[in-house]
């Protein structure tokens, strides 16, 4: 559980300063999500799911 609590913190961590670092970038790219089929991000997703916990697996054993 501690792991995860740590994983959550970097990601906050990780996303808000992109947020302080690309304020602009970062507004872009949300409009442009708008144009994105909601099949292609669930695609991308899932895909983006599978390597983080293969990751996780792979580093935990």
């Amino acid at each position: 559980m501690r792991e995860l609590i740590i994983a959550f913190g970097l990601f906050l961590f990780i996303e808000g300063l992109l947020y302080a670092i690309f304020p602009s970038k970062m507004k872009n790219m949300l409009k442009k999500l708008e144009i994105i089929k909601e099949s292609q991000l669930r695609t991308g997703g899932l895909i983006f799911a599978i390597i983080g916990f293969a990751i996780i697996y792979f580093i935990k054993n």
